[in-house]
């Protein structure tokens, strides 16, 4: 009765929590795609867009992403072994565990004709897989812990997770080992399946469990004689062994029962069993109850962001679609700490004492700010601070394990704190000081819907962008050259040193110290060039040590033609020679 209580309780919260999570999903908006759209218009979008999948070749790509990304999570493997054997062993061994245990009656007594708990391989695996959860777990706490990995922080849902999965696992070997030694649980089973009518044959079978099972029993002490333990074997053969195996098999539960043992007898008086189970069946129910409120809600939201993301383009896709998508992503995000691991404005963080600037600890904030739509004064301008100090490098949105479109998402913010009436101009730009380009029935929506202040600010970054992407010095007197700069956003001009460049360079990789043998990096050669330092940048070794290979120029989110410069400043430096040389 008070199981059915705790379970009906449990999927009730558990459905209304979900029910509240899809509500917001299609009722918030982020940007200026979805700001007149409603609940039912973005739900039946979505409806519409999934039969397009289902019967289509992206259905290919879906089946490729939950396979590599959520099922084997091949993106975390390419990022840090440990992590991966972390999330692996919780992962796995909890599902596996679930499915064979928690749901048995569903799943494992109709797949396994003849299944019982107590026997093997189950009774086995049962433990096998709740020990893989505890070794994730000790990870887990090691990582965040004791382990300094950089910019990585704990908060109160990281700490919950653990806590509540831990407190899962552990309470159910630590009652598996008290229903080993437990003489009350002995008895009941004793009179329920094996009808024994004499006392000589069920002290036998008693006998035999305390030897064999470790059981504890106040009528048996100090040696057993062979006959007795003969007699228990043949009982034990004929009523038991169907349905229970050795508990050694059961490797985790009966160390802790062993440790239990000498106090075995008092626990069992005072209903250890009992409180065991329903302790471990509260704090199931109580996990499940609160998954749509906590941080575990990304074993739903984390493969529809992984197989969204992988499916949908901003070109191609309906905006209501995406920004549907963008609410998913804020529950999707585990707060892994990935994405400010790999920042290029991270340094900011110390130097301004504002750990918004990291990307995990900036989608807290905005996962709070869009349910709430009010932070305060000091919050909202770290949060800003952080998105407006961003290089743009895009890297955030490449390592994200969650598949998560970050770079995305701070353009749509940024637009929400415009149609908010809060903007505060920065004191450094970067590529999100100057607004995304709109179509002109979008801009002019936008500009109608702010105050004037803020309009006229959006106006004038526009034509400053414009002014900087036609404006730009060039290396030499090519009018081919010129053209191409006029006419494209790929020249040292768009910069943001976000080391992209530098990252992917081999002639970088291949020295230890490679600032001390190139004198300047990729990223730094473009930065100099920018300042006007051309001759800084002549004079560095990178740029006759560079074997062309074209990676830079490839991975720049900005489009820089890293290379071509560089080719540009050899001709230059060649032709300044070849002039020398015919002066002299």
């Amino acid at each position: 009765m008070a199981f059915d209580l705790f379970f009906n309780s449990s999927l009730i919260l558990l459905a209304i929590g979900m029910l509240f999570k899809i509500v917001q999903w299609f009722s918030y908006k982020i940007g200026i795609q979805a700001q007149n759209s409603t609940f039912a218009e973005r739900l039946v979008s979505s409806l519409k867009a999934m039969p397009g999948i289902v019967f289509s070749p992206k259905i290919g790509i879906v089946l490729k992403t939950f396979i590599l990304d959520v099922l084997f999570q091949h993106k975390i493997l390419k990022q840090d072994v440990l992590r991966w054997v972390m999330h692996m062993l919780i992962f796995w061994g909890f599902i596996l565990l679930f499915f064979m245990h928690a749901l048995e009656t569903v799943v494992s007594d109709v797949i396994f004709t003849s299944y019982y708990s107590t026997v093997n391989p189950y009774m086995f695996l049962r433990d096998f897989f709740g020990f893989m959860v505890l070794v994730g777990i000790a990870i887990a706490i090691c990582r965040r812990f004791f382990m300094k990995i950089h910019r990585l922080s704990t908060n109160k849902m990281d700490i919950y997770a653990i806590f509540i999965v831990a407190v899962i696992i552990l309470s159910g070997i630590f009652l598996e080992g008290a229903k080993i030694i437990s003489f009350t649980d002995f008895r009941d089973m004793e009179q329920d399946f094996s009808a024994l009518e004499y006392k000589e044959d069920i002290l036998a079978l008693e006998a035999y469990w305390v030897k064999y099972y470790g059981l504890v029993s106040p009528n048996i002490s100090g040696d057993i004689s062979q006959e007795i333990l003969a007699a228990g074997e043949e009982i034990n053969e004929e009523s038991c062994v169907d349905c229970h195996t050795r508990p050694q098999s059961a490797f985790a539960g009966y160390a802790v029962s062993k440790i239990m043992k000498p106090i075995g007898g008092l626990l069992d008086r005072i209903g250890i069993v009992t409180f065991l189970y329903y302790f471990h069946i509260l704090a199931c129910f109580i996990g499940l109850a609160l998954l749509p409120f906590t941080k575990m809600l990304h074993i739903i939201t984390t493969p529809i962001s992984l197989i969204t993301g992988a499916i949908m383009q901003r070109e191609t896709s309906n905006p209501l679609n995406i920004a549907t998508r963008q609410l998913i992503e804020l529950d999707a995000c585990v707060h892994c700490n990935t994405c400010s691991k790999t920042c290029s404005a991270g340094p900011a963080c110390d130097v301004k004492n504002n750990m918004t600037i990291l990307p995990s600890e900036r989608m807290l904030s905005l996962r709070q700010y869009f349910k709430t739509k009010d932070l305060g004064s000091s919050q909202f301008m770290a949060i800003q601070e952080g998105i407006y100090l961003c290089s743009n490098c895009d890297r955030c949105t490449v390592v994200c394990p969650a598949g998560i479109n970050l770079k995305e998402l701070w353009y749509d913010v940024r637009e929400e704190f415009i149609r908010s009436g809060t903007l505060i101009t920065p004191l450094v730009l970067s590529p999100f000081s100057y607004n995304r380009t709109y179509n002109r029935d979008d801009f002019g929506a936008v500009l109608s819907d702010m105050p004037a202040r803020h309009a006229k600010g959006i106006i004038a970054s526009r034509y400053k962008k414009k002014s900087h992407s036609t404006d730009v010095l060039s290396l030499t007197n090519s009018n081919e050259f010129k053209e191409e700069q006029s006419h494209q956003d790929g020249t040292f001009s768009y910069c943001f040193s976000c080391e992209n460049c530098t990252n992917v360079c081999p002639v970088v990789m291949n020295y230890e110290k490679p600032e001390q043998v190139l004198d300047l990096l990729p990223h730094q050669m473009m930065r100099s060039i920018g300042l006007g330092l051309e001759n800084l940048a002549l004079g560095s070794n990178m740029l006759w040590d560079c074997v062309t290979c074209y990676q830079c120029q490839e991975h720049c989110p900005q489009n820089v033609k890293i290379t071509d410069i560089f080719y540009e400043l050899k001709n230059k430096v060649s032709k300044d020679c070849f002039y020398s040389q015919k002066e002299s």
